[in-house]
């Protein structure tokens, strides 16, 4: 069984035994208010005990066996026109056994109770509401933990819906990456094979950094920052002196959590449309803000049109994932400034996991 479904196991469990404990205290109050109504019909504490301890368990015995039938009578729980009539004929039933029983305890015990005890009728009445009530508790408490589990069913299907978009997410990044790696590679072999050699290597690095995401679709800033530097050799060994590349990451940052390969598409992009002439400088800085995070990717050039803030598949793909780990909790700008173009990402509180 996976964490998902080991976790709603535990809160089904834990549900249920939740909704037991209000049937248990419905059913003392029950039995201490019986008792104190056996008080105030006999005027005797002894009377009152004696009578109780002879009926209580009776009434416990009814109650516990109107659950049963009720269980599997109507297992969702929920009071409808169609069971209300069995509820009214079961409780009666039950009201009309303990008001017998009672009476019969109250004739043949000896016990010297007040002239003025409470009639057969009047009893009758009294336990045919205890049980009705009863009845309703535990159709109410049933309900409860249908839709509770109604509920868990939804947020475990949103899980794992949230989990599949995050796993199509990271296959957008990685056929598109290792598509451009790849030709890298192709172009170096016939004139530079030792270099192609150390891009594949740093290849094969990022994509290990890559694999073991798959598991863990959340990853520590420094994991992130080393995925980066396995990509970026793979750059540079292409692009030579014409790629500079400064990474800096606060210490204070190097914990926190992000969506594994979550900038990688930025620096990706910056790579592509950047200005290579003399060269492309890009800057990676990651620092914490506040209870999150602020994430800046720079590169020499400038935005080549209104819609540069949207290029290919990278950019999409990184406004989706916020949305899925940071909803409504970040804010993702990319703008042209002095020369340079700035892509920030600011993001709020720790991301919802997928797993």
């Amino acid at each position: 069984m996976d964490s998902a479904g080991e976790s709603g196991g535990a809160a089904a469990s834990a549900g249920r035994l939740a909704l037991g404990r209000v049937q248990a205290a419905a059913l003392a109050v029950f039995v201490l208010v019986d008792v104190m109504a056996h008080f105030s019909v006999y005027q005797s504490l002894v009377a009152a005990l004696t009578i109780s301890l002879l009926v209580e368990p009776l009434i416990v015995v009814q109650a516990f066996a109107l659950r049963w039938i009720f269980a599997r009578w109507h297992p969702q729980g929920g009071i409808t026109p169609r069971v209300l009539p069995g509820i009214v004929g079961l409780s009666l039933a039950a009201g009309v056994v303990t008001a017998a029983a009672g009476q019969m305890l109250r004739l043949h015990s000896g016990l010297a109770f007040d002239p003025g005890s409470r009639p057969a009728l009047v009893a009758l009445i009294y336990y045919f509401m205890v049980f009705v009530i009863w009845s309703v508790i535990c159709f109410w408490t049933r309900a409860e933990m249908a839709r509770a589990a109604a509920r868990r069913r939804v947020a475990e299907a949103e899980a794992l819906a949230l989990r599949a978009e995050v796993e199509r997410l990271r296959l957008q990044i990685n056929p598109h990456f290792l598509f451009n790696a790849l030709n890298g590679i192709g172009e170096e072999i016939p004139e530079n094979p030792e270099a192609a050699l150390a891009m594949l290597r740093d290849l094969a690095e990022f994509l290990r950094h890559s694999l073991a995401g798959i598991d863990a679709p959340l990853v520590t800033v420094a994991a992130e920052a080393e995925a980066l530097t396995a990509y970026l050799r793979v750059q540079r060994a292409r692009f030579g002196p014409r790629l500079e590349v400064s990474l800096s990451v606060a210490p204070e940052a190097a914990g926190h959590r992000l969506p594994s390969l979550l900038l990688q598409p930025l620096v990706e992009n910056a790579i592509q449309h950047g200005t290579r002439v003399p060269s492309l400088k890009i800057g990676i800085a990651i620092q914490p803000r506040g209870e999150g995070l602020e994430l800046v990717v720079t590169n020499s050039g400038g935005l080549v049109s209104p819609d540069a803030a949207r290029p290919g598949i990278g950019l999409a793909n990184i406004r989706n994932r916020l949305q899925l780990h940071y909803p409504g909790r970040h804010r993702f700008e990319l703008l042209e400034r002095d020369g340079r173009v700035v892509a920030r990402l600011e993001l709020e509180g720790a991301p919802c996991s997928a797993s």
